[in-house]
């Protein structure tokens, strides 16, 4: 269950390249207080943990 969110950051990079990277990142509050770091890479739409 996730309590919070903390923050949330984009990251576009390498986009001169054939792999660029466009991620939105949250960092996350979970019971009991535990701390996570999440992003979707929005060109596959896929979800991570980091």
């Amino acid at each position: 269950m996730v309590l919070d969110v903390r923050e949330d950051w984009l990251i576009q990079d390498r986009w001169w390249t054939d792999e660029p990277i466009d991620r939105h990142y949250w960092e996350l509050v979970l019971q009991p207080g535990r701390l996570v770091v999440v992003f979707r890479d929005t060109r596959s739409d896929r979800w991570f943990t980091q």
